[in-house]
């Protein structure tokens, strides 16, 4: 029961912290970015710049990194993603979900499958450069 317990903390965790932070991350920067900008055209931009998103990003590469480089953790690189993924995709929803159209949920449906691929690649990226580094320094 404890060795079972021992396995699937960290396993739990590559997955939740990951998700916890990406979940808080969107919401400090771009949660309380609520209007858009109307331009002297009439065109709209919004409601978020630039320097948020790459915020967001630089943000959530943290716990991607802690998440993947988890040599002892059997499919942390799938565990990462999903958990990126899900704090990301609840998170938006629940940003978007006073959408009055109902296209929100395409959009979440968007943030959710690139922000998997992406934090994926990302991941896969990140386990194969902290191995190789071990693997040299053993």
């Amino acid at each position: 029961m404890r060795q079972r317990l021992r396995q699937r903390v960290p396993r739990l965790s590559v997955l939740l912290v990951p998700a916890l932070v990406a979940a808080a991350a969107w919401a400090a920067w771009l949660g309380w970015d609520q209007h858009r900008d109307v331009h002297p055209d009439g065109s709209t931009t919004g409601p978020y710049e630039a320097w948020q998103v790459i915020g967001l990003v630089l943000t959530v590469l943290v716990p991607v990194y802690w998440a993947a480089s988890r040599r002892s953790v059997e499919g942390a690189v799938l565990l990462t993603a999903l958990g990126v993924s899900l704090g990301l995709t609840v998170a938006a929803a629940y940003d978007w979900s006073d959408d009055a159209s109902g296209l929100y949920v395409i959009g979440a449906g968007m943030v959710m499958v690139g922000s998997l691929l992406v934090t994926a690649a990302v991941s896969a990226l990140i386990a194969s450069a902290t191995r190789g580094r071990a693997d040299r320094r053993h």
